[in-house]
């Protein structure tokens, strides 16, 4: 039996206690562990419950906050999403959005892929510079790339055609889908690269047949965030699509149902309600490539 160390705080815990033994206790457990997930849950998931309310509202209650609770319903109307999904063109404008949004992600994703594989696996002076620059990019405004952008779609005809979207948007993903290649590419060990070498394998045999199959979730993770990002971008997809049934979600659900000054909010809020909802089942299908992704976990 090990003596107590003198000195010590009474009460102090043991060093040698395992994992999260300190919350045995229910009032530990709740200080530490549900008061800030409850917290974090609230912040959280309050916008889908305020968007989901309002799109299921009728309109006189969204009209008079005074008597009506602005924060639950009593007589739910599925009149606004009737509105949306079948007097609009809300499936095409989804259809625009998905397709973009995919092509967008598969031309960053390879684009990174090579720049991540040149920098971190080819050994050559100034790899670490390129590396640094490239994150760099990242961190500039697309303002500041705005005009010298519109300039190259409207000189080659591109404006108010999906393909301006396509080939800007990867201005924009590329530079980050990149550094997080990067830093899954490094947890690789470099030991299974030098073995495939010698075995008379060709950089592209090694890319394809070994660093790309253990790199899954990397790449899962950079697809996941390309997706959000074009699914969510506005300021180009409001300037080079000006045709109705052209634009992407996020500009079309605004402009179809802004009248001036006047904003139907039941719609509004059920077009990005129902818009939401491929981004949440794609996280929730990959969340657990997603999360060791950003961990660089591999397994060797």
């Amino acid at each position: 039996m090990t003596e107590p160390v003198a000195g010590a705080r009474p009460g102090a815990r043991d060093d040698e206690s395992v994992g999260m033994s300190y919350l045995s206790t229910l009032p530990q457990r709740l200080v530490t562990l549900y008061l800030p997930l409850s917290i974090i849950m609230i912040v959280l998931l309050f916008p889908f419950y305020w968007m989901t309310m309002t799109a299921i509202k009728p309109k006189n209650q969204l009209l008079d906050l005074d008597t009506h609770n602005p924060f639950w319903t009593l007589s739910p109307t599925l009149e606004h999403i009737e509105e949306l999904l079948f007097k609009t063109d809300y499936p095409l404008w989804l259809w625009n959005t998905m397709f973009i949004a995919v092509s967008a992600t598969i031309l960053s994703i390879i684009a990174s892929v090579f720049a991540a594989y040149a920098i971190t696996r080819i050994r050559y002076r100034g790899a670490q510079w390129i590396g640094g620059s490239i994150f760099l990019a990242y961190l500039v405004p697309p303002s500041i790339l705005f005009i010298p952008l519109s300039t190259v779609v409207f000189q080659y005809g591109l404006f108010d055609t999906p393909f301006a979207l396509i080939l800007t948007y990867p201005t924009i993903l590329i530079p980050f889908s990149t550094w997080l290649l990067m830093g899954y590419f490094k947890t690789i060990p470099y030991e299974l690269e030098e073995c495939a070498l010698i075995d008379g394998a060709s950089r592209w045999q090694i890319l394809t047949r070994i660093i790309l199959p253990l790199a899954v979730p990397g790449l899962i993770s950079a697809a996941i965030f390309c997706m959000t990002l074009c699914w969510n971008e506005f300021i180009y997809a409001l300037t080079f699509i000006n045709t109705t049934s052209q634009k992407t979600v996020p500009v079309a659900i605004v402009t179809a149902f802004t009248d001036g000054d006047q904003y139907r909010w039941g719609s509004l809020m059920a077009g990005a309600l129902v818009g939401s909802l491929p981004l949440v089942i794609l996280y929730a299908f990959f969340v657990e490539h997603y999360v060791s992704a950003m961990t660089g976990a591999v397994k060797e």
